[in-house]
């Protein structure tokens, strides 16, 4: 596998993604239930609710009374999806979600959209850079984080089966396209090499792997051999694919949309200190809050573009013990 042969076929929403994929889950699982905190045109959800009126629920601008009642359908063996803004996900309803679905091991599916800088001109009360962080946090919490509409897709559909509290986190805007449309490529907990590489490893989750990607093809022009893996599940980490991967490169770039603390870099640098130490170059906000802007001129304005990837990872390998 090379960086190179990666291309992307469109763009594509990745909250769109989530969109088919529940209706599409919703008609081989009857017990799936969506609840949306007035934001089922954001989430896609228009076709499910055509189909399944009597699986849906509008709490309105409720986020923590949803919480509330996803874990209580849980009980009845219901799998409830709840849908808002990751900022709204996470932050505003931390001790719902740590009280009545982590602490309790309710089988919520916890569905965040609009995650991250590229959320755009909402602002910084919208763009949670953090939640990544909090929700890893929570014994017996799954953190996945994918990279594209496909995966996201898949994702929807993978997590019904999979027993206990999972954060599904994902963006905003349309976003290069290249996972496989059938899934195969992704399993949770199981971290998808993108390429084969020996001089570095770049390891990135959502809307940065594609930039992972950009960066991979710009440094194997000049002679780097670039290993880039997809780390979509924050938690259950997938420990051997990061040490396979460092123990060979010797160095890594993490690169995220999301806080420097606290975040999948942390994680990735927990497994190295503990099983084979390597320098570490991380790309991510650098503990700052976000402000109104495109995605990408936000992208570009707090380091999380191509180019600062690149720099990385010159940067890193520059460091590694000769």
């Amino acid at each position: 596998m090379n960086v190179k042969d990666i291309v992307a076929m469109n763009e594509k929403e990745t909250r769109g993604g989530f969109g088919e994929g529940i209706h599409e889950l919703a008609k081989e699982n009857s017990e799936v239930v969506v609840l949306t905190a007035d934001l089922a045109g954001s989430f896609k959800l228009g076709p499910f609710i055509k189909e399944f009126p009597d699986r849906f629920i509008e709490v309105g601008i409720a986020e923590a009374n949803m919480i509330g009642i996803a874990a209580g359908l849980t009980i009845g063996g219901k799998i409830p999806y709840t849908t808002t803004f990751a900022s709204f996900s996470t932050g505003r309803v931390y001790d719902q979600i740590r009280q009545s679905v982590a602490y309790s091991d309710k089988n919520v599916k916890i569905c965040a959209s609009h995650a991250g800088l590229t959320l755009g001109e909402d602002g910084a009360t919208h763009q949670i850079l953090e939640d990544i962080g909090l929700m890893k946090m929570l014994p017996g919490m799954t953190v996945v984080v994918p990279c594209d509409f496909n995966q996201t897709k898949t994702a929807t559909k993978a997590i019904a089966n999979y027993n206990g509290p999972v954060y599904l986190r994902f963006g905003r805007p349309k976003w290069p396209n290249f996972t496989k449309e059938d899934g195969s490529d992704f399993v949770i907990g199981k971290a998808q090499k993108l390429s084969d590489g020996k001089d570095i490893t770049i390891f990135a989750c959502g809307h940065l792997v594609w930039k992972a990607i950009e960066a991979g093809k710009l440094l194997e022009a000049e002679g780097i051999s670039v290993e880039v893996i997809n780390l979509h599940t924050i938690k259950p980490l997938d420990v051997d694919a990061i040490v396979e991967s460092i123990k060979k490169t010797g160095c890594a770039v993490t690169a995220e949309e999301h806080n420097v603390i606290g975040g999948m870099g942390d994680s990735v640098a927990q497994v190295a200190a503990k099983h084979f130490p390597i320098p570490i170059e991380y790309i991510g906000t650098q503990d700052t809050f976000g402000e109104s802007g495109t995605p990408n001129q936000l992208m570009a304005k707090y380091g999380l573009d191509t180019p600062n990837i690149v720099e990385a990872a010159k940067k890193v390998i520059a460091r590694k013990v000769k």
